[in-house]
């Protein structure tokens, strides 16, 4: 890679040991910045990797490894950094003034010419690792300031071009991944630097298809988020077996979670749940992962699963997931209770979070079918005067009954109540009764909406009272003085 910019007549096809002293760059003087040692014997004490050597005298910049160690002191990285820092600096002052389009073009235009230049001429003398580490902290701190364009073809795309251009992730498997991609295997020390380009690349692509169509209302759009996250699932299927990769998979969850969240708010559920099912396996998979400190992270994909089944309106099958991430949840409990490597306070936290997202997904689909008339039987059933039932204490009916035995705080119970009175496929402020022949759900929607009003004004009567109560304290406190 380090040889990957240079020009043919810059680059020596000998050996280092077979290029005479005289055809190497001259050797500075001993300073604070240089060895004292001749450049063979320098070349043989220092521990930095083995670099071709220049033989052409018109080359302004000899190889680093002549300056001594690759560290702060050396000249040559220190003037590399110095023009990264003095970019990147140039870029954060500019965009906090750039006000109209064609200053905005015009700055990216110089920054984009820069960072190239500043590539093309450090390239063939640095070592490689420190190279490639360099491109892609270079990249994160472009995509800090949102300039996903320039991360992406300057950066995270100028790494990955020493692999094949001919390959095509939408119609690869991880066998030919692998080969492509991680030829030394998963030991190399450039593994996890091509995990990271890899995956910021396909952050970096959804970031400006979102830029060009917020609301994705193309539907090439659409499908270009659904081959990025083909990616991400082919990057974590490589990493997943690898235990030390847990990061690769932890990642890649948030990310497929953030671009299946968008297409679920715009209404493409059934094409972002099987990318959130991997999601949601790869946390069950992978050991590390499986701790009470991922727990949270883990139900948050659980939650938004079944969602995607409720809005696919297959809620037997959302319903089924979440009993069955409750059932997963508290396997986790059994084991927790066995170990105490964590503080029981925290721990209790997290479970409790965790189980009460996993209740309220059941209780929305549950609130409606333990009502439904079986079509078998003939029951009369004596309909409960929900107005004259507002007046009774809690609980009055049958639905703040089962929010009671579901839930143990009037913040989760309205939250299920609201889950449950929650249609992505009906209108929210849309008036008028719901379309249904069954009179038990329409009950069911009534009770709903009573209990959600008599918990918000207990809560707002509950507000006023403790306000009440430290205004009647102060007032006495300031009375005895």
């Amino acid at each position: 890679m380090a040889a990957q910019g240079a020009s043919p007549s810059l680059m020596s096809d000998a050996s280092p040991s077979s290029v005479s002293p005289q055809e190497l760059p001259p050797t500075p003087p001993p300073t604070s910045n240089a060895v004292s040692e001749s450049p063979r014997e320098s070349k043989a004490s220092s521990p930095t990797p083995q670099l071709l050597q220049v033989t052409s005298p018109e080359d302004p910049l000899p190889i680093a490894a002549f300056y001594g160690p690759l560290d702060a002191k050396n000249p040559l990285l220190a003037t590399f950094e110095k023009e990264i820092r003095e970019l990147l600096g140039f870029m954060k002052k500019k965009k906090a003034l750039e006000t109209t389009t064609e200053e905005k073009h015009e700055l990216r235009r110089r920054c984009a010419t820069s960072l190239f230049d500043i590539w093309t001429k450090y390239a063939p003398r640095l070592p490689d690792d420190y190279y490639n580490e360099k491109l892609l902290k270079v990249g994160d701190s472009l995509c800090q300031m949102k300039e996903y364009k320039l991360a992406l073809w300057q950066c995270y795309g100028r790494y990955l071009q020493q692999f094949s251009t001919n390959f095509d992730e939408n119609e690869a498997d991880v066998k030919q991944f692998k080969t492509v991609f991680f030829p030394k295997g998963f030991g190399d020390k450039t593994a996890a630097l091509t995990f990271h380009a890899l995956s910021a690349k396909n952050i970096c692509n959804y970031r400006l298809i979102c830029d060009a169509d917020v609301n994705l209302k193309n539907k090439e759009s659409v499908n270009q988020c659904l081959s990025i996250l083909f990616s991400l699932r082919l990057i974590m299927q490589v990493a997943l077996p690898q235990e030390h990769l847990c990061w690769i998979i932890f990642n890649g969850t948030i990310y497929i979670y953030t671009i299946c969240r968008k297409l679920m708010i715009l209404g493409q559920s059934s094409k972002a749940l099987e990318y959130l099912l991997w999601a949601s396996m790869c946390m069950e998979s992978s050991v590390p992962l499986l701790s009470v400190r991922y727990l949270t992270w883990r139900t948050t994909l659980y939650t938004a699963v079944c969602q995607c089944y409720y809005d696919c309106q297959v809620g037997v099958h959302g319903e089924a997931f979440a009993r069955r991430g409750l059932a997963k949840i508290d396997e986790l409990r059994q084991l927790e209770l066995m170990s105490s490597s964590q503080s029981q306070e925290e721990s209790r936290r997290y479970f409790r979070e965790a189980t009460i997202k996993m209740a309220v997904m059941i209780f929305k689909r549950g609130v409606f079918e333990s009502r439904r008339k079986t079509k078998t039987i003939f029951r009369p059933k004596i309909r409960l005067n929900l107005k004259e039932a507002q007046s009774l204490p809690w609980p009055r009916t049958i639905t703040e009954r089962l929010l009671d035995e579901m839930f143990d705080s009037s913040a989760s119970r309205f939250l299920a109540v609201l889950e449950a009175l929650s249609d992505p496929n009906r209108r929210t402020l849309q008036t008028g009764p719901v379309v249904t022949d069954e009179v038990e759900l329409r009950d069911v929607i009534s009770e709903l909406f009573i209990a959600g009003k008599e918990l918000l004004m207990s809560k707002i009567l509950r507000y006023y009272f403790t306000v009440a109560m430290i205004n009647k304290s102060f007032s006495m406190v300031v009375m005895r003085n």
